[in-house]
């Protein structure tokens, strides 16, 4: 059996901050007002159906929200929308989150906001909420799709900083 420890938030954070993860925005309608928020959380749970998760600090804005329309996407962020993750994490921008970061975006499914210029994109529905620690796990059946960019990298992160893929190139 495992014993536990007595694991600090600092510790904690340094440790996951070694996996890379992508970089996206989740959105949804609060009304007619889109709303979106940085989010590096996101896994694939199955093929079918399809359903993904995402997790959000139960204190968060965007919450309440995702709750009463039991609805959200996924904006998978390309490398050059660095400034969107910076903004829809809470930086002291302008035009700031409230201004939904000055995105350009298109309705989509049910109105979810989509985001221009991210890689690819999916609406979800809310089928299943669990409770882990400070945060909720919102499992989501994927409604639909969209793959803008699919050419374009993904904005990485790693260790506190962003990454960009190094392509290789060819010998001619």
């Amino acid at each position: 059996m495992l014993s536990r420890v007595n694991v600090s938030t600092a510790d904690f954070r340094t440790v996951m901050g070694q996996f890379a993860t992508g970089v996206t925005v989740v959105t949804t309608l609060d009304g007619d007002r889109p709303l979106g928020i940085t989010v590096n959380t996101l896994a694939s749970v199955s093929l079918d159906p399809a359903i993904v998760m995402i997790a959000l600090d139960r204190k968060r804005f965007i919450v309440p929200a995702i709750d009463a329309s039991r609805r959200y996407a996924v904006n998978i962020l390309a490398e050059d929308q660095q400034w969107l993750s910076d903004c829809f994490a809470g930086a002291n921008v302008t035009p700031n989150r409230e201004a939904f970061c000055g995105a350009a975006w298109r309705p989509g499914w049910d109105g979810l906001p989509l985001i221009d210029g991210a890689v690819a994109a999916m609406a979800c529905e809310v089928v299943e909420r669990f409770e882990a620690g400070d945060h909720y796990l919102y499992v989501g059946a994927v409604l639909g799709l969209a793959l803008d960019e699919p050419s374009a990298p993904p904005l990485l992160y790693h260790r506190k900083r962003y990454l960009r893929i190094e392509r290789a190139t060819t010998a001619t």
